[in-house]
């Protein structure tokens, strides 16, 4: 293992070394007080809290194991803004340090020191044949740019704000570090929920209940409160129009489209005003879990299952071409709501009181 490796966890050969160093990571996490699950929560209570992943420790080892291991905390606690958060903070500390490191021109004070070069990062992400050197900054292929600039807030980012010659767009060599971010904190996201099996997940069962606290605590609720039925993502729609047409829903259908309906701004009687019309309806039972999932009556608001749960209860379906680049329904919704157009954010409960209004 080399300090390399630690640096930049998400390398294939930092990957390969964690392989080839042969670790049992059911027996490492099921040992009290390793150093490497300490690290490991530091990592993804560091992101929840102060959105970095906290200084690394002296030891490579454990520096370097404790990044799969936070991968594994992330997937037990499978909370969407959890993972994204976390995603985001791996990024961050990852573009600090090859941004450092690359524009740092003074030599090794030690030949055992190795640095990531700009070329070995472009190729780590198959981009060495999509960026092009122009001056001083950089030519992006347009399908790479869009790809990485998807998520970067600021008009400046959109292509229509951009220049654009023989399907290139120009960056600056900060811009080309920021969707080299990107590319980092992609991977890092879309890899997230692992599938951990079940001797892990027990052994690290203390460990979870406290990210989860730090949730509840922290109070990480999304900023979304816009509620647009055409632009909810696919399996979400087809839950809702199985509510609709007083069509059964099974257990975890039901928390599924409950949880995204709450995670959008939508209040317990809003949600239960949209089961009203199912032949099914309970009112009491339906508050109950509305409130449950909601977090009025339970220590945590919990967050819609990922995309891998979604597609392993079956609940995945009519996928589009944006759900081959996200892996949450949140996500989903937060990009359509940031690609619609201002005359297609008309929030649905606005349109009910405009009803309503007009009715009486």
């Amino acid at each position: 293992m080399k300090q390399l490796h630690a640096r930049y966890p998400f390398l294939a050969t930092s990957r390969q070394a964690v392989q080839e160093a042969g670790v049992d990571l059911a027996e490492l996490v099921a040992r009290e007080d390793d150093p490497v699950v300490e690290r490991a929560v530091a990592r993804v209570e560091g992101a929840l809290t102060d959105g970095d992943v906290g200084e690394p420790v002296r030891s490579v080892r454990d520096e370097l194991l404790s990044y799969p291991v936070a991968r594994v905390l992330v997937s037990l606690v499978d909370v969407h803004i959890c993972t994204r958060r976390y995603a985001r903070a791996e990024a961050t500390a990852a573009h600090e340090r090859f941004t450092e490191e690359f524009e740092d021109r003074t030599e090794l004070k030690s030949t055992q020191t190795e640095r990531l070069s700009f070329d070995q990062l472009l190729a780590e992400f198959d981009l060495t044949s999509h960026v092009h050197e122009d001056g001083a900054g950089y030519r992006v292929d347009v399908a790479t740019y869009l790809l990485l600039a998807a998520d970067m807030w600021g008009d400046e980012w959109r292509l229509v704000n951009r220049e654009l010659a023989d399907g290139q767009v120009p960056v600056t060599q900060a811009e080309c570090y920021d969707l080299l971010k990107q590319a980092i904190q992609h991977r890092i996201e879309d890899g997230l929920p692992l599938n951990v099996p079940d001797a892990i997940a027990e052994s690290l069962t203390a460990e979870v209940e406290h990210l989860e606290e730090v949730i509840s605590e922290l109070d990480l609720t999304r900023e979304i409160d816009t509620v647009v039925p055409d632009l909810f993502p696919p399996c979400m729609t087809a839950l809702l129009d199985k509510i609709q047409k007083g069509e059964h829903l099974e257990h975890h259908s039901r928390f599924a489209i409950t949880a995204f309906l709450a995670s959008i701004g939508m209040n317990t009687d809003e949600i239960v005003s949209l089961y009203e019309v199912n032949p099914g309806f309970g009112e009491d039972i339906t508050r109950y879990q509305t409130d449950h999932i909601r977090g009025a009556t339970s220590p945590t608001e919990y967050s819609a299952p990922s995309c891998a749960t979604m597609q392993s209860y079956g609940d995945c379906v009519n996928k589009d071409d944006r759900c081959e680049t996200i892996s949450h329904p949140m996500a989903y919704y937060e990009k359509a709501l940031d690609d619609a157009d201002d005359d297609e954010l008309t929030d649905w409960r606005t349109e009910q009181a405009e009803a309503e209004s007009e009715e009486a």
